[in-house]
């Protein structure tokens, strides 16, 4: 009996959210590798083992792939919300765990941004963060606030929406511009001396 060597598997063909969601991961490990001022479509589709057609079917340019590829890894990488029963207590938990899991992420996309993602989108720098750096960080973890509310520590609806995102809308500016993690001080001083003064304020009120 003639023994023939087995051949290679046949590597399983991907298709709609799957593929996209492959081609996205292959992009942000090229831009961490390369920049984004070397990062190119072709290089895109060599990590990704696919053609550069592909890619141009779903993204009309290299720009708007990597910002799809920035929003991909951000949504794909949240940060846990924590549940230490007490509102300070779980800002300082959701605070620091974002400033450390997503440091380097922020200085991954604050790179792009600055070196050329911003002209050639034109989109302005707001705009930019915006799509980059999660707008709507809000809503994943509201439950903190609700359950302070549930608690009796603050109440909702006396606060305003630009108050609850203040801390966060904090931390991210202060990321983007040293591109490392906050010192504890000062995500401390950020919870007791900013924000807590102001949602205390708010529960006074009401009574």
């Amino acid at each position: 009996m003639v023994v023939t060597e087995a051949s290679e598997p046949v590597r399983r063909r991907r298709h709609g959210k799957q593929l996209e969601a492959a081609l996205l991961a292959a992009g942000w490990d090229e831009l961490v590798e390369v920049g984004y001022a070397r990062l190119t479509m072709e290089s895109i589709a060599v990590r990704a083992r696919t053609s550069e057609s592909v890619l141009y079917r779903r993204w009309a340019n290299k720009d708007q792939f990597v910002l799809a590829a920035i929003e991909h890894y951000r949504n794909t990488h949240p940060v846990a919300v924590p549940d230490t029963g007490a509102l300070r207590s779980d800002l300082l938990a959701q605070l620091t765990a974002m400033s450390e899991a997503l440091a380097g992420f922020f200085a991954i996309a604050a790179a792009a941004a600055f070196s050329g993602l911003l002209a050639d989108t034109g989109l302005t720098p707001a705009q930019v963060r915006d799509r980059a750096i999660d707008a709507q960080q809000l809503p994943h973890v509201r439950v903190i606030y609700e359950r302070a509310h549930d608690r009796g520590e603050i109440d909702l609806d006396r606060i305003p929406a630009a108050v609850l995102t203040m801390p966060f809308d904090l931390v991210r500016h202060d990321m983007l511009m040293d591109l490392k993690p906050l010192e504890p001080a000062r995500i401390q001083s950020i919870v007791d001396e900013l924000f807590l003064p102001l949602v205390r304020n708010h529960l006074r009120s009401k009574r």
